[in-house]
């Protein structure tokens, strides 16, 4: 279980934090202003998209965590960004692919071993656009029968790609 140990220090004072009990739970407080660091999931995006076939596309993972292992093209939410606009920007930096948002598929709990708690929010898109190839993070980028999926490298993709195959 990760969570955000490098905040070692208060952002409101600058104060060294330590961990009491608060609220139920033990979180990081400042002895000298009394402010709680609430320690917050980061929220990333993920997408489901098939081709006309409907052959599901994958990426093979470029960098940790899960370097070299099967995943929904995903990625971090940036700041100023929607969810879908997320989603559908990572679909194009890692696969050349444009997409349109169909509906959300759900929204997962997932612990990073480099990056902490996090919250998948993934969508299902269809493929409007662009060319197949593999950018940004990925290895690779390809269509994969559903009965020839690989192993997906997170649990949240697995999980929604269920949902979206029932």
């Amino acid at each position: 279980m990760k969570s955000n140990l490098y905040i070692k220090f208060c952002p409101y004072c600058g104060y060294k934090l330590f961990r009491k009990m608060l609220e139920g739970r033990k979180r990081l407080y400042c002895s000298r202003c009394g402010k709680i660091y609430y320690e917050n999931p980061t929220p990333v995006v993920a997408i489901i998209a098939r081709d006309n076939e409907g052959k599901i596309l994958l990426i093979k993972r470029k960098i940790e965590p899960r370097k070299g292992e099967w995943a929904l093209p995903s990625g971090f939410m940036e700041i100023e960004e929607t969810p879908i606009e997320a989603a559908l920007r990572e679909l194009a930096e890692e696969t050349g692919l444009k997409g349109k948002s169909k509906r959300l598929i759900g929204v997962y709990p997932n612990n990073s071993e480099i990056h902490g708690f996090l919250v998948a929010i993934i969508y299902e898109a269809e493929i409007v656009g662009g060319e197949l190839c593999a950018g940004d993070d990925a290895e690779e980028a390809e269509f994969f029968a559903v009965k020839q999926l690989p192993a997906l490298a997170f649990q949240s993709h697995r999980e929604a790609l269920e949902e979206v195959l029932k």
